[in-house]
Formats: structure tokens, C-alpha cells, sequence
């Protein structure tokens, strides 16, 4: 299992089948699918597919989403990260998009913030990315927040799926001057 970060509080490492349990929990509560299409898992087979999903990504694409794990308590908190996108959204096709989900208990905490932050990091200095997109719905003001506080730009509004989102970016550049 690799360590990709640590920061203060947190290690962002792989995330492993191991996981599954805090994953399922995540994933199965209908408050973080609020802005996710509402559509929670249903079972912990659902939970093993998207673990190898994302597996699969580190091993296709070098990079994936990362398990939050509380330095403290070993808890798994979530997941954060990039994920490259090979499909076309919003014109746009291999982009990396930094994303974040955390379970309700860990919501307000900064937790999303933090972890976005050295996300990017990552993007800038280890992978030497030139950008990075962020999307969310655009009723969803938490994500919102971390994107902004996390430096990336408003850009404009799209339809994903028949729902409006916001379309974020930064630059390394604008990244370096902040």
C-alpha cells in the first residue's frame, strides 16, 4: 500500500479492499449523494467494484482517488484525490479532476479543504500538471467552498446529466502565486 501524502492530521494512501467497510458506509448514506445524483450503493459488492475501479485507475492512469485516513484513530474518513477523466465533459477530455467525499460524521471540519490542498501539491510539484479541474453541482455550497479556498477559479456553469454544475480550474501558475 503507498503513501502518496501526510499532512497534519491525515495520510493519503491507496485506497485498498481492506477499506470496504468505512467505504460502504460513505457511500451508502443518502445525505453524501444529495448532490451525486442520489444514488447511494446499495451493497458491499457495489462497494468491491468501486474499489477495483479505482484500482484499476492507478495501474491505467498512474493516479486515482486516495483513502483520508485519521493519523489517530487509523479511520478511514473518506476519499480525496485526482482522477483523470477520459471521457468528454463540458468539451473537455484528459483532464484531471480533483474531487473529495467525505463520510457525513467528518463533513465541516476542514478535512475536504485540507486534503484538496495537498492534492494539489501533489498535481504541481510530484506530477508537474499544468492544471487541474474541479466540478460540482451548483447547489452544492460545500464543495463550492473548498474549491475556492483551495484556489481554484469559477470558471462557468455546464449540464452534467440534465443538472447545472460549475466548472473550476487552476493553473500551476496561478497555483505557485498563491
Amino acid at each position: 500500500m503507498k503513501i502518496f501524502i501526510e499532512t497534519e492530521r491525515l495520510i493519503l494512501r491507496e485506497i485498498i479492499p481492506a477499506d470496504e467497510a468505512g467505504f460502504f458506509e460513505l457511500d451508502s448514506n443518502p445525505n453524501v449523494h444529495t448532490y451525486l445524483g442520489n444514488n447511494p450503493v446499495k451493497t458491499i459488492e457495489q462497494v468491491r467494484e468501486a474499489i477495483q475501479y479505482i484500482r484499476q485507475q492507478y495501474i491505467d492512469h498512474g493516479i486515482g482517488r486516495w483513502a483520508i485516513i485519521d493519523k489517530v484513530t487509523n479511520d478511514f474518513i473518506g476519499w480525496t484525490g485526482l482522477k483523470l477523466v477520459k471521457e468528454t465533459r463540458n468539451n473537455h477530455t484528459d483532464y484531471y479532476d480533483l474531487g473529495y467525499r467525505l463520510i457525513e460524521r467528518y463533513w465541516d471540519k476542514g478535512i475536504a479543504t485540507e486534503t484538496a490542498k495537498a492534492t494539489l501539491t501533489y498535481a504541481f510539484e510530484v506530477l508537474n500538471l499544468t492544471e487541474v479541474y474541479g466540478i460540482c453541482d451548483v447547489a452544492n455550497k460545500g464543495s463550492k467552498n473548498v474549491l475556492e479556498k483551495t484556489g481554484l477559479k469559477f470558471i462557468e456553469t455546464f449540464d452534467l446529466d440534465g443538472v447545472e454544475h460549475n466548472w473550476f480550474k487552476i493553473t500551476k501558475e496561478e497555483w505557485l502565486n498563491t
